[in-house]
């Protein structure tokens, strides 16, 4: 552990260590928040092959093989035992299909663990309030661990991201990382 952390951060470390070595389903209305497997990669490359997706965040569509080989890297955990990724696929429950991904990368901060979150929705399922929902539902669910807050990167110029930071309770900062608006909810102090 760090030796400039207190204890009771690295206690909290332990604890998030143990409440995330198996995700949770998240559900909410219309929406399951399944944890990620590997299986998810052939329907999820259709999902993900638009290359409009990537204007913002870089990057172009994988096949369902790169897709997979990526899923089990994720799967594998992080390599810093203090950091712990959490991953879910978005099922839109009315189609009984896959629409997009959330995640949270989970690790020390200051001043105690906080949650870094992304999310994609495929351009077939956007405009819905689809990732709203599943950020909303993800914010509530770290809101209820040993984290301090929660932060994501949000390109300048993406307002649909930006709206849904913003009704999750995040608001930007003047910090900037990689060209990208940091923008932060904290949960405590």
């Amino acid at each position: 552990m760090n030796q400039h952390r207190s204890s009771a951060t690295d206690r909290e470390l332990v604890r998030l260590r143990k409440l995330l070595a198996e995700p949770p389903v998240l559900r909410t209305d219309r929406l399951d928040l399944e944890p990620l497997r590997a299986d998810h990669a052939e329907e999820m490359s259709a999902v993900l092959a638009s290359p409009e997706l990537y204007e913002f965040i870089g990057g172009v569509p994988l096949t369902a093989a790169e897709l997979r080989t990526r899923y089990e890297r994720m799967l594998a955990g992080s390599p810093d035992p203090e950091v712990s990724w959490c991953n879910w696929v978005i099922r839109l429950r009315a189609e009984n299909r896959l629409v997009g991904t959330v995640q949270a990368t989970i690790g020390p901060g200051y001043p105690g663990p906080a949650a870094e979150i992304a999310w994609m929705v495929g351009t077939g399922w956007q405009r819905r309030g689809i990732a709203k929902e599943a950020v909303l539902a993800l914010v509530d669910w770290l809101r209820r661990l040993p984290v301090h807050g929660v932060l994501a990167h949000v390109h300048p110029q993406h307002r649909a991201s930006a709206a849904v930071a913003e009704a999750a309770g995040l608001k930007p900062t003047a910090d900037v990382h990689d060209g990208e608006v940091v923008w932060r909810l904290p949960f405590r102090d």
